[in-house]
Order: C-alpha cells, then sequence, then structure tokens
C-alpha cells in the first residue's frame, strides 16, 4: 500500500508535519512498514482541501486530528484481516 502526504506550502500550514508523524508512529504500532510505503509530495493541486493524503492513488482530506480515524478506516480498513 502506498500512502502519500503532501508537504506542500498550504498542507504544511495545515499541519502535515503532525499528519507524518502520527502516520510513521502508527504503522510502527501496527508493525506494518513492511506492507505501507509512505512518502511525501509537494502540492498535490488540492490546496483548498486541507492536508491532502493519497491511498493507493485514492485523495483524502485528513486534519492532524482526524489522523487515528482516517488510520483506522482507510488504511486498516483495506488490509487484509487488519480491519477494525
Amino acid at each position: 500500500m502506498d500512502i502519500t502526504v503532501c508537504i506542500g506550502s498550504s498542507c504544511h500550514i495545515k499541519g502535515a508535519r503532525p499528519v507524518v508523524e502520527q502516520l510513521q508512529d502508527l504503522i510502527a504500532q501496527h508493525a506494518l512498514g513492511d506492507q505501507i510505503k509512505l512518502s511525501g509530495a509537494f502540492c498535490m493541486g488540492k490546496c483548498q482541501q486541507g492536508v491532502c493524503v493519497t491511498v493507493d492513488g485514492e485523495l483524502f482530506s485528513v486534519s492532524p486530528d482526524g489522523v487515528l480515524p482516517f488510520f483506522e478506516r482507510s488504511v486498516l480498513g483495506r488490509l487484509p484481516g487488519k480491519g477494525c
């Protein structure tokens, strides 16, 4: 699974760094480092939507306060045997 977080100016201001840090922690806590590739990208062109995150190409808007529910639903929920 590929997860990409926008780290462009607008998303940075809206909290991209804490989103990345929380995703890193959650991936480690669930021992998913061998199944998930987390990367950053500059400007995904949807600046008005907040911190843009893609999961296998599907775009989501994630706030720092919404990382856990996003991770449970859109990441764990897509992995076989990991859904919450």
